[in-house]
């Protein structure tokens, strides 16, 4: 297989834009206050699914969190952000705080999870950012689609920094850093590339439409998943070659991707309903339909247990799935239509983005 097509190659041009975070009146939810808690089942009794209601435990304003060990309980805070944001993706910054981008007023938010305030940062006209991550560095990444454009925004300043794409306007979606400091990303309408020492790079994807989530294993090597094109694929870092992989179930959908410690990637898959495992090493798949009438997986994200967490947009819940005894924990949401739509976190902690109710939430996991 020959290196795919490049579709632009130019010249970085950054943008410095002179900006300031804003504290917005009445920015403030009650800070560490659970909306409920689930209990685990053990896992001798090993169930194929349980379900704790969002009734189960009660929110008090200003209530102290019981924490007790795994897998014993799990903690849901959820923290309101601005009216009509719309929060998309999530990452938790290394000064504690998280990261949000508010999609439809193109804004970069940092809630700080202790006072529930957040403070948002302008990204620029007609900005619609989509992913958010922490690089190297300690900055936010943005994938920002109403731009075509990679942002960064100083963790410390807050300055942004554009990289623009000339052309054409690739529908931006993710992003993700391998072991070198590169950062690739993904753009729905059929292309990936990267952004490496002041020059961005694109390339046409090698089934057309449907990049979208990507992730890079413990040793640095990028993959992403194809929505359209219901695939994953592995990102040669030095051909700049992306090698599909099929799973097993046709047109599942494959939407995001994600890469536990021993290098297997879980694959959240849209269209079936099922949470997908692939080991680059042995080539070998397994998948698993999540409970539920009508599962629809959206997100998933492995944290540092090797639990993997997805969303369920057919049961507005999140999901908890046990590898080793292969059991899915459900945990409602207290209100319809959550639209989480992709998860990230640190240790003792899953970080959400509840697109449809303009919220972020934190499942407290020690």
């Amino acid at each position: 297989m020959g290196m795919r097509r490049l579709v632009f190659l130019a010249p970085l041009a950054i943008l410095i834009i002179s900006c300031s975070s804003v504290l917005r009146d009445g920015a403030r939810t009650p800070a560490a206050t659970p909306v409920y808690v689930a209990t685990l089942t053990p896992p001798s009794a090993a169930p194929t699914s349980s379900t704790s209601p969002a009734s189960a435990a009660p929110t008090v304003a200003g209530a102290t969190p019981v924490r007790t060990k795994l897998p014993t309980q799990l903690e849901v805070t959820e923290y309101r952000v601005g009216a009509g944001q719309g929060p998309h993706d999530v990452a938790p910054a290394q000064d504690g705080g998280v990261w949000y981008t508010a999609q439809r007023t193109g804004e970069l938010g940092w809630l700080d999870p202790t006072s529930g305030e957040y403070q948002m940062t302008k990204l620029g006209s007609g900005s619609a950012p989509h992913g958010v991550i922490v690089g190297p560095d300690g900055n936010a990444w943005v994938t920002d689609g109403g731009l075509n454009a990679i942002v960064k925004v100083d963790a410390k300043t807050k300055a942004v920094m554009r990289y623009p794409l000339p052309a054409p306007n690739i529908n931006l979606n993710t992003a993700a850093f391998d072991h070198f400091g590169t950062l690739w990303f993904t753009g729905q309408n059929g292309y990936f590339g990267y952004l490496r020492d002041g020059q961005v790079k694109v390339f046409s994807s090698p089934r057309g439409p449907g990049p979208y989530g990507i992730a890079a294993r413990p040793d640095g090597d990028v993959w992403y998943a194809s929505l359209a094109g219901s695939h994953i694929a592995d990102i040669d870092e030095k051909t700049s070659e992306a090698i599909v992989v099929e799973p097993p179930t046709r047109g599942q959908g494959a939407r995001r991707v994600w890469a536990d410690s021993k290098g297997d990637l879980w694959v959240s898959e849209w269209n079936a309903g099922q949470v997908g495992r692939y080991s680059p090493t042995t080539k070998q798949w397994k998948e698993w339909k999540l409970p539920g009438a009508n599962p629809m997986t959206y997100a998933v994200y492995v944290d540092e247990n090797d639990i993997v967490w997805l969303t369920d947009f057919g049961a507005n819940a999140l999901v908890r799935f046990d590898p080793r005894t292969e059991t899915f924990t459900v945990l409602p949401h207290a209100q319809a239509n959550a639209a989480v739509r992709q998860l990230l976190g640190r240790p003792g902690e899953v970080w959400g983005a509840m697109s449809g109710q303009d919220k972020l939430l934190v499942v407290r996991t020690r």
